[in-house]
């Protein structure tokens, strides 16, 4: 009977020790194949590292008061009181004082000394410091920048230099493991890793770059600094941030280096870069307009304004259109169009399809060149004397004069003087506003607004383009029966 019991025991205990070996073998197994899906990046960042460098500039930075030999009232000094003060020439004055600062990080792309950063890092720079992996420290020159891409290129006087590999990053794919190396608030080399968020996303800030979302932890002093594959290729230039705090929220921004190499391309070869342009304003596609233009789903970039003499008017788009496709590339949000637009060379033509008045069309059209400057007018429409407030909008209306075509550049609509409850309020419409176009049909006067009106379709979301503050933009607004 105690036999009996023993071996029972001993069965029991044989079993728990193959259970317990059975699991801890199944933890480690799974350990292991843990351990090995999560990437190593030593060898990257020990090949890689040594071509990342840390960018400082000095600058002059004026204040203004008394010590600039003004008083706070904006007076000369007296003359009894200036001896007291330096004289031109003898030195920085309190006024002027000469101030380093480490701004960013950099890195070199050729053996020669060529190194790739951010504009903003260098911007108003008078001398810009390279410091090397080896601690050397070598003053820069600017080969070029460019602030639309926010891309400068520097040289420094040096050869034998250790340089990055370029990848592509048209071959980004979100969840990707993407590294970044920089010097963060003036720690040098400092290494963050993480996924790539998403890819081709459009910034306000930014119209002509498709970013590169991460939530690799970039902060102040990572501007300019490379990110890289898995591969040990450079990918993007890690550039912007979103914060509320100044530091590091999870939303890092970089541009792509294949944008970036088109940039330092240009600038080596012109010193200045070239983008195309179609010449419009362009605005989202609420799912309100949508309706109202005949869409099944909110999509395209809506033409707002066709700037005069510019490709698109010779090209034959017009106010009202929606973008759906360049290139046959779908336009999903208007921020997608300019920088799809931008890297076409001027002089190339270009495929579009759009919709107007709800019908389909392919339009080709010659991209011309985006201008260095515009010249943008903001004046607000003066007061003339005519005016109607009985129409079905519930607002009080007035003609345009010839001095208000003329400030806001229109050939004709119609002015709101003032606007009370009803389907103009709750259309958003407010005082100042110009309509100048109606359910595609263009607005030439206030008997014409009122039988576009009359003739309209009534309970439907139909189009209304007006001009608020001399920028263009589309309603959606719905007639009762």
């Amino acid at each position: 009977m105690i036999n009996q019991r023993v071996s029972k025991y001993d069965s029991f205990n044989r079993f728990k020790s193959a259970f317990v070996a059975t699991v801890l073998l199944a933890m480690l197994s799974l350990s292991v194949m843990v351990r090995a899906e999560l990437p190593d990046f030593r060898s990257l960042v020990k090949e890689s590292a040594p071509a990342v460098v840390n960018i400082s500039t000095v600058k002059k930075i004026k204040k203004p008061g008394a010590f600039g030999f003004k008083t706070p009232k904006g007076e000369d000094i007296p003359e009894i009181f200036k001896p007291f003060f330096p004289s031109p020439g003898q030195g920085p004055t309190p006024r002027e004082r000469v101030k380093p600062e480490s701004l960013g990080s950099g890195f070199i792309i050729s053996e020669d000394g060529y190194i790739l950063t951010n504009y903003h890092v260098i911007k108003d720079a008078e001398k810009i410091l390279v410091r090397l992996n080896d601690r050397r420290e070598l003053e820069a020159q600017v080969v070029g920048s460019d602030k639309r891409s926010d891309i400068a290129l520097l040289k420094i006087n040096a050869s034998d230099l250790p340089k990055v590999t370029l990848g592509r990053s048209a071959d980004l794919q979100p969840g990707q493991w993407v590294l970044a190396i920089g010097s963060p608030f003036g720690f040098d080399h400092s290494v963050t890793a993480g996924i790539v968020s998403a890819t081709g996303r459009a910034l306000r800030s930014e119209t002509y770059v498709p970013f590169i979302q991460t939530d690799v932890a970039i902060n102040p002093g990572n501007s300019g600094g490379p990110l890289f594959n898995l591969d040990g290729e450079v990918v993007g230039i890690n550039s912007q941030i979103y914060t509320r705090s100044g530091g590091f929220m999870g939303l890092s921004f970089a541009i792509p280096i294949d944008i970036a190499m088109n940039v330092v391309d240009q600038l080596r070869e012109h010193g200045f870069v070239s983008r195309g342009w179609l010449g419009v304003i362009i605005q989202e596609v609420s799912k309100d307009l949508a309706e109202s233009f005949g869409l099944k789903k909110a999509e395209g970039a809506l033409v707002v304004k066709v700037l005069p003499e510019s490709p698109a008017e010779k090209g034959g788009l017009q106010e009202g259109d929606i973008i759906l496709k360049f290139e046959g590339s779908p336009i999903n949000l208007s921020a997608d169009l300019p920088h799809k637009v931008g890297v076409v060379a001027p002089g190339n033509k270009a495929q579009l399809q759009i919709v107007r008045s709800g019908e389909s069309m392919s339009l080709s059209l010659v991209i011309g060149t985006l201008p260095s400057e515009k010249a943008l007018t903001s004046k607000e429409p003066a007061s003339t004397g005519s005016a109607q407030a009985n129409n079905p909008l519930n607002v009080l209306l007035e003609d345009l004069s010839s001095e208000q075509k003329e400030a806001l550049q229109l050939s004709s609509g119609v002015l709101i003087k003032q606007i009370k409850d009803g389907v103009g309020a709750r259309a958003g419409l407010i005082p100042g506003d110009v309509i100048t176009m109606l359910n595609g049909t263009k607005i030439q006067s206030i008997s014409h607004l009122l039988e576009v009106i009359d003739t309209a379709p009534k309970n439907k979301s139909l189009p209304m383009r007006i001009v608020r503050r001399a920028s263009p933009l589309f309603v959606p607004i719905k007639f009762d029966e």
